[in-house]
């Protein structure tokens, strides 16, 4: 494909209107490209099915299917059709921006793809979801399509709150999961990316309902409001504290737990504010780190927090998950948290973030034998690949308990 046309198609993706962006790339696409079909599939909210945006199409299954082993693995899966017109293939290319995965973008071609054709389709790729996800901020048709069922209007209130589902960088991949995905409660979490650190938290706001996604979007709006004001971990713990407080009056609070990585070291300042349990995987021992416990955010108010430190090195993955899942019980009452858990982190440990945080939550689900989970849950993984000092330890001596 000339470079020129190539250009001039990346160019009406990019001014096409939020509302119009489909139509547009799914036209141009076939025109400049001169293909004979082109589909756009989103990942849903529950990451089992990818759900065409044109209602003609039936949802297609992440498992055992050419699209969803395109998603799983981020790879261009090529599916050759048959029967069909000569050697018509179906392409099936990813859409990520970094790191979070979106959906797939589903090309039929008349014969085999060539290096040319092949080229051409992954850098249009690149440009759709990044034009899919500026135009997701101004329009309602992909949150519309994105969902099988209807959400609740507490976990409406979750999924805006995100920052996303997942985020790459050259230092860490993390991916996280919220379940119930349609009616989800108070469980979430957070990040901020910056030139030499990532802030991570993970939040699980007491109570049910609308009322725990109120309380649980009132202390990360105070954590997001004091981190972008320049405060450090220990100030962010406290504006929450006495935000959640002050509107509580400690009625009402949230388990936290705050991570701030340094990204050129792998130093790490945590606060375990009543938190969700963190465990470590480097090499082949995993285990659950320990922290001092303080208190809830909102509890009094008045807290003192302080930070520990411990560091993380390359290779080591870290998974954090609320007590919607370690205290789960199986329908004989059995904790998830006593066994399986482990088992789970240990079967996922080859699997990206992303796929890890999906398949732990289809374990999770499996472990109720059909029964609903009491509780919602929310899985945080993130793998280290930055470059650090080995040997390092909290407090500078003494491991994690």
């Amino acid at each position: 494909m000339h470079a020129d046309l190539l250009q001039e198609l990346e160019h009406a993706i990019w001014d096409a209107r939020p509302h119009e962006l489909i139509d547009t790339v799914t036209d141009r696409i076939k025109t400049d490209l001169d293909v004979i079909d082109v589909e756009l599939l989103l990942v849903d909210y529950h990451m089992a099915f990818l759900v065409p945006i044109r209602p003609d199409f039936e949802p297609v299954r992440l498992d055992n299917t050419s699209a969803g082993h395109a998603f799983a693995a981020q790879q261009i899966v090529g599916e050759p059709l048959t029967p069909g017109p000569g050697d018509a293939h179906l392409l099936h290319v990813p859409l990520a921006v970094h790191g979070d995965r979106l959906g797939v973008l589903t090309v039929h071609l008349p014969g085999p793809p060539t290096e040319t054709r092949l080229a051409a389709v992954t850098r249009v790729a690149t440009v759709v979801a990044r034009a899919l996800t500026i135009a997701d901020q101004h329009t309602d048709l992909f949150r519309r399509v994105r969902r099988r069922s209807r959400l609740t209007l507490a976990a409406e209130m979750q999924w805006e709150l995100l920052p996303g589902r997942a985020c790459a960088t050259d230092e860490f991949h993390l991916a996280g999961q919220l379940e119930p995905a349609y009616s989800v409660w108070g469980d979430n979490f957070d990040w901020s990316v910056s030139a030499d650190r990532l802030t991570l938290t993970v939040t699980n706001g007491m109570g049910a309902g609308t009322e725990a996604a109120a309380l649980t979007h009132l202390a990360i709006s105070a954590l997001r409001n004091a981190r972008r004001s320049g405060a450090d971990l220990v100030e962010q713990a406290a504006l929450a504290d006495q935000t959640v407080y002050a509107q509580h009056r400690g009625t009402r609070h949230l388990a936290t737990l705050l991570l701030d990585f340094e990204l050129a070291t792998g130093r790490v300042r945590t606060i375990d504010a009543g938190s969700p349990h963190m465990y470590r995987m480097r090499g082949n021992v995993t285990e659950m780190v320990h922290f001092e416990a303080q208190l809830p955010l909102g509890m009094f108010g008045d807290a003192q927090y302080t930070a520990e430190e411990f560091f993380v090195e390359p290779g080591d993955r870290l998974v954090v998950v609320s007590d919607g899942v370690h205290t789960a019980e199986s329908p004989i009452g059995e904790l998830y948290g006593a066994v399986a858990l482990m088992q789970t982190l240990r079967e996922t440990r080859l699997q990206s973030p992303s796929e890890a945080v999906r398949t732990f939550i289809r374990h999770f689900l499996e472990y109720h034998e059909g029964d609903e989970p009491l509780d919602d849950a929310v899985v945080v993984c993130l793998d280290w690949t930055g470059k650090t000092s080995a040997g390092r330890t909290l407090n500078g001596g003494a491991s994690p308990r």
